[in-house]
């Protein structure tokens, strides 16, 4: 059996949870260590395997860090772009396509990202101000989108802006709120508008409930593509 932390909670049953650290226990305080133990081999095969998910996705996640430096690749809409260093710049610029990528070869940069930064910048230098091209352009996408799927389902939307939230995609809000995050720039067009249309469903219904699924279906009938992209995405750092 695995190591694991325990925590005695006002609980009436034995929670456990994998996450990036290994496993948690939560346990109600009348229960025995032995009764924790038999529940742990009764749950040892998804234990197991949920620990290896975590380690396989840790290695992914080490994998997918950008070094933050000239030449260093971002994805961006699909695709990605290559970082240029370029005083000459006020702010950031995206160039036009290479000659090259014509040829649409998967994995090879076909634009660059010119950012107004010396060339001995720091890789925190190049992180904030690529990140915050990212984000300026996160929201130009969003104000294009969000109108088109609430057309089709017919609800007023108020507000949009960005989120930066750990676990979630996007969120609404019953006042017509939506937030979308930033991050979701890095996916195609095609995932970003399944988290559009998923968070402008919710102001049909607000749940998770088949009425909600057939909602979301009604506007883009062939949306688990996405969303399976989504969920075993690693948004890289």
């Amino acid at each position: 059996m695995v190591s694991y932390e325990i925590k005695r909670a006002r609980r009436r049953s034995i929670g456990m949870v994998v996450g990036v650290e290994g496993l948690s226990v939560r346990a109600p305080r009348w229960v025995s260590s032995v009764d924790i133990e038999t529940a742990l081999r009764a749950k040892e095969r998804w234990i197991c395997n949920k620990l290896v998910e975590q380690r396989e996705r840790a290695q992914k996640q080490l994998s997918a860090r950008i070094d933050w430096r000239e030449g260093a690749t971002v994805p961006y809409m699909g695709e990605s772009v290559v970082l240029v260093l370029d005083p000459r710049v006020d702010g950031a610029a995206l160039q036009a396509p290479f000659q090259q990528a014509e040829q649409g070869l998967p994995g090879v940069a076909q634009r660059a990202l010119h950012l107004g930064l010396p060339q001995n910048a720091s890789a925190e230098q190049i992180r904030d101000a690529v990140q915050a091209w990212l984000q300026r352009e996160a929201m130009q996408v969003f104000l294009a989108r969000v109108p088109v799927y609430a057309d089709q389902l017919g609800v007023s939307v108020r507000k949009v802006s960005l989120s930066s939230a750990k676990t979630r995609w996007g969120s609404a809000s019953a006042d017509g709120s939506i937030r979308l995050h930033w991050r979701l720039v890095h996916f195609s067009i095609s995932v970003i508008d399944y988290v559009v249309a998923h968070e402008l469903a919710h102001l049909r219904e607000m749940n998770h409930s088949p009425r909600f699924w057939d909602v979301v279906r009604s506007i883009m009938p062939e949306f688990d593509g996405p969303r399976d992209q989504l969920r075993h995405a690693i948004i890289p750092d």
